[in-house]
């Protein structure tokens, strides 16, 4: 009898201790991927932002998530190493910081989900089939919004009351600056306002666009997006105030670096709202049932410093609206 009990004690104890151990393995610990094309620097705000997004959802990094953060620091092969290196990780879901990362992931995974942080205009550049029903297995955030590059002609025109000629400079690589010229023309239009359109491809043709706006004596630059302009900020906002010309922006980044003006959606904004498709997608949602959402938060953003560098004064009732003045 005494055996008896004493196996029934040991068999209890070995039940109880394999409790926790059961539980442990039926937990799983979600792992998610954040693949970067710049180095971790450049891109530091917008993490700081999704992992805000990520507490205000009740996710702790290291207890009830884990974050694998990765950065390609401009190298577009190392986008693609890295973007195969999350796909061979098995990660629940992968978070892209930019749309060079989105088409590299795109290549490196077909059912691992994909959150765009942000894309410009991605059913043009054939990321998702539309913004209602992506299809696939990309969704997130569009920084599309067209209907601003009237805006930043707007702004430029109120800094520089005498505006008469504005070289726009783009890249017709980028699918969505098309619809923003078109745009702007109208707001072009309607302030009897010239435009001077440079067609970038490369970054050997940047210093040459200056020279050619220089040339045909502009009194504003209107820069659009662009991976090559991204890549190249430093170089365009020290051309711009070497040829002494008031320029917009369609970054923050480039009014930190010194250039003017910036008038756009909060891209940190953005990274925020990524986490909550993060949420979604853990959940059991799947990306191809997620609408692509569209910017909510914009910011103006204006150094002076700047200003003071090409002799530009601008007036107080723009400073008084800016989100951010940099002095």
């Amino acid at each position: 009898m005494k055996k008896i009990i004493t196996v029934l004690t040991l068999c209890g104890t070995l039940f109880a201790l394999c409790l926790p151990a059961e539980a442990q393995q039926t937990t799983k610990i979600p792992r998610v991927g954040f693949l970067a094309g710049t180095k971790p620097a450049p891109v530091a705000a917008r993490v700081a932002a999704f992992r805000q997004g990520l507490r205000e959802l009740g996710y702790v990094e290291g207890k009830n998530i884990i974050v694998e953060y990765r950065y390609a620091e401009g190298k577009a092969d190392r986008e693609r190493e890295l973007a195969a290196e999350l796909a061979r990780l098995k990660v629940d879901v992968i978070v892209s910081a930019g749309p060079t990362v989105t088409r590299a992931l795109k290549e490196a995974t077909s059912t691992i989900p994909i959150v765009m942080g942000q894309d410009g205009n991605p059913v043009a550049s054939g990321l998702v089939a539309s913004l209602a029903r992506p299809g696939g297995n990309i969704t997130g955030l569009s920084n599309l919004s067209p209907e601003l590059s009237g805006k930043r002609l707007e702004l430029l025109k109120e800094i520089v009351p005498n505006l008469s000629l504005v070289t726009v400079i783009g890249s017709s690589n980028e699918p969505d600056n098309p619809q923003i010229l078109k745009e702007m023309e109208l707001a072009a239009g309607a302030l009897k306002v010239k435009l001077q359109y440079l067609d970038v491809l490369s970054s050997k043709d940047i210093e040459t666009a200056f020279q050619a706006a220089a040339k045909a004596r502009a009194d504003g630059v209107v820069m659009l997006g662009s991976v090559v302009f991204n890549t190249h900020r430093i170089q365009i906002v020290e051309l711009a105030v070497k040829s002494r010309l008031p320029a917009t922006y369609t970054r923050p980044e480039y009014v930190e670096d010194g250039g003017l003006m910036t008038y756009g959606p909060s891209i940190n904004d953005l990274f925020r709202r990524a986490a909550t498709y993060v949420d979604k997608i853990l959940k059991g949602a799947k990306p191809a049932d997620l609408p692509v959402e569209q910017p909510t938060k914009f910011e103006l953003i204006i150094n002076l410093k700047a200003a003071k560098q090409i002799g530009l004064t601008i007036s107080p009732n723009v400073l008084a609206r800016a989100d951010k003045v940099i002095k």
